[in-house]
């Protein structure tokens, strides 16, 4: 690896360990065995460094959703179904409690975005990633071909339902919403919504 994979990789490290606040350049190059300059000279700098970590993290978990890691193939239910939507938050569910480490630093960032701008702006850019990487889960229709609407309907719908779980899992698990009753309430929205 070079300097700037040798960087990232230890960054990533350190998020895990002391998280971002806590997190100084100096930790990072004692890490990655690099330094300080190159920080600069790759990243821009060191809350640069640290939002492309949080990214790759989240990136590697979120690709634990689909647990075949090859879209449509690795999931067994027939997509837009309530058992595909069931099976999809199955995985889900189980991913957060497998990265608990990760999903706290997005608390992190949520708490203390403020204070870092940078980290919040580059962060805020990558929010539409993650809303247009989680429909084909659900819907089996590639990335690539999602189109802006359903991104922007139901992939905010998919994310903040992905955030709200995650809130429920890090804050008391035992007590956190499951596949099985996320699916039921869907069940029964729509059973509603389609009476009248």
């Amino acid at each position: 690896m070079g300097h700037r994979e040798d960087l990232l990789e230890g960054a990533k490290r350190c998020l895990l360990e002391k998280g971002f606040l806590r997190t100084t350049a100096r930790d990072i190059v004692k890490e990655s065995g690099t330094n300080l300059a190159s920080i600069g000279y790759h990243y821009g700098s060191k809350d640069a460094l640290l939002a492309q970590a949080y990214v790759s993290l989240v990136e590697a978990t979120g690709d634990r959703f689909d647990p075949g890691g090859a879209g449509e193939g690795a999931l067994a239910t027939a997509p837009g179904s309530l058992e595909r939507f069931q099976e999809v938050w199955t995985h889900i569910v189980n991913a957060v409690g497998e990265s608990r480490a990760i999903w706290l630093l997005s608390f992190e960032l949520i708490v203390q975005g403020d204070r870092m701008p940078e980290v919040r702006r580059m962060l805020v850019e990558a929010e539409e990633q993650g809303r247009s990487g989680l429909l084909p889960l659900f819907n089996g229709i590639p990335e690539e071909e999602q189109g802006k609407d359903a991104v922007d309907s139901e992939g905010r719908l998919y994310q903040t339902l992905l955030q709200g779980l995650m809130v429920q899992l890090l804050f008391n698990p035992e007590t956190a919403t499951d596949a099985a009753q996320l699916t039921e309430g869907l069940r029964r929205v729509i059973e509603g919504a389609t009476k009248g």
